[in-house]
This record gives structure tokens, C-alpha cells and sequence, in this order.
């Protein structure tokens, strides 16, 4: 069976959230395809996952074996939210471009996912490359959404983007190559035009397809591994 993590991030509401619908509908679309498929929901947007401090840096680096009860309350919801990615097949990110980067509560929810002993480890004998992945073999989604336009690489606005990239690069914590990321965004919100008019159909269209592709092919069940640096 199946299991697709839904992550929204967007500070809109529901009815205003373009992100949202995204989520929504690709969810709904891969349900179709495959009725069986479990679903975990977690809205960081309306449910903020609190920062992480000093005291959850100490408890995180300290042995499991080594922890007082304090620590171990502190990782908490951190553990519960690694679980849900553990769990996942398939992570679908609701992710709207803020300030041309990611949302605050997204990154925040990254920081709890990236996890020494939990989603990665680190040995300095590896070198220069002393971070390796724990989770491999999953499938990432991300549904954003744009105020302007021209945000992929060698397009107009494409030096600005710091969202896609700083999702490629902690993709790893989750389980997720590179090769396995893919990316639909809806463009022109703030211009409200034709343009963006046809923007959110493809969008729509684009995140239907993908949703089917990858509950009918099995293709959210199939493990890639990514190589460790040498």
C-alpha cells in the first residue's frame, strides 16, 4: 500500500490559498487512480510547528542512550514528524514562493526533519563529504504557487528563485534524489490576468497527470537510492 505525506505550507486560507488547491486536488487525483493508498495530512500553515532553540540543538546531538526526559520531550514532535516521512512514499509539499524563498513554517518543518541518527549520519572518516542520507527512495512533489513569473532556470527571474533550490538541497533528509523531485508551479498570481488564468489551468492539469502517473505505474513504490559522495 501506498502512502503519500500532503505537507501545506501557505499562510492563506483554504478559499485563498492557490497552494492549497493544488494539494487538494492532487491528492484527490491520486486517490482515483488508487483507492488503497493512505493518506497523512499535515498543515504547517494553520498549525505552526514552534521553532527549533538551543535546548532542542542539545537534546538532538546527545545520544539516544545519553537523554534525560526532558530531552526526549523536547524531540517529541520532531520524532513523530521523521515518522511521517519514514512512512511516506510519496511527500507532496504545498509551497508557495514568499519573498522569492520557502515559507518560515515550511523551513521549520525541515529543520525537525533533518535529524543526526534519524534521517541522516555523519562520520568525518567519509572525509569531505561526512553527511550521508538514512531514508532514500522516495518521491517528492512540490505544488507552488508565484506572485510573478519567469522563476526556472535562465528566465528572467530565474537568479531570484531560492525556493526551488533550497528544497533540492535539504531533499536528501527526506529520502528524495534529486532525479525524483518534480515541480509544478502556478504563475502571475499578482498580475491577474489571462496569463495567469491559463497559468493555474495547466497547473491543474500538470498536477492531475502527475498524481495519476504515479499511483497507476507504481512508481511511488519503486526505491532509488541515491550514491554517497566519495
Amino acid at each position: 500500500m501506498t502512502t503519500l505525506l500532503r505537507i501545506d505550507a501557505s499562510a492563506q486560507l483554504q478559499d485563498r490559498s492557490l497552494t492549497r488547491k493544488l494539494t487538494a486536488l492532487f491528492t484527490e487525483a491520486f486517490r482515483s487512480a488508487d483507492p488503497q493508498v493512505r493518506v497523512i495530512t499535515r498543515d504547517v500553515g494553520a498549525d505552526p510547528i514552534p521553532p527549533i532553540d538551543h535546548r532542542f540543538i542539545h537534546a538532538a546531538f546527545t545520544p539516544p542512550a545519553e537523554r534525560e526526559v526532558w530531552m526526549n520531550q523536547r524531540l517529541a514532535l520532531s520524532d513523530r514528524l521523521i515518522d511521517e516521512v519514514t512512512a511516506a512514499d510519496v511527500i507532496v509539499l504545498g509551497a508557495p514562493m514568499y519573498n522569492y524563498g520557502m515559507p518560515s513554517t515550511l523551513k521549520v518543518w525541515i529543520d525537525h526533519i533533518s535529524r543526526i541518527g534519524r534521517t541522516f549520519s555523519f562520520d568525518l572518516s567519509r572525509g569531505d563529504f561526512p553527511i550521508e542520507p538514512i531514508l532514500f527512495g522516495k518521491k517528492l512533489v512540490v505544488l507552488s504557487s508565484r506572485g510573478e513569473f519567469g522563476f526556472g532556470a535562465g528566465e528572467v527571474r530565474g537568479h531570484l528563485n531560492a525556493l526551488d533550490p533550497g528544497i533540492a538541497a535539504c531533499a536528501h533528509y527526506f529520502g528524495v534524489a534529486l532525479r525524483d523531485i518534480e515541480t509544478v508551479a502556478i504563475e502571475y498570481q499578482e498580475f491577474k490576468d489571462a496569463r495567469h488564468a491559463r497559468s493555474v489551468a495547466r497547473a491543474e492539469e500538470n498536477t492531475r497527470r502527475l498524481a495519476r502517473r504515479l499511483a497507476a505505474t507504481g512508481d511511488a513504490r519503486t526505491p532509488t537510492p541515491e550514491p554517497a559522495p566519495t
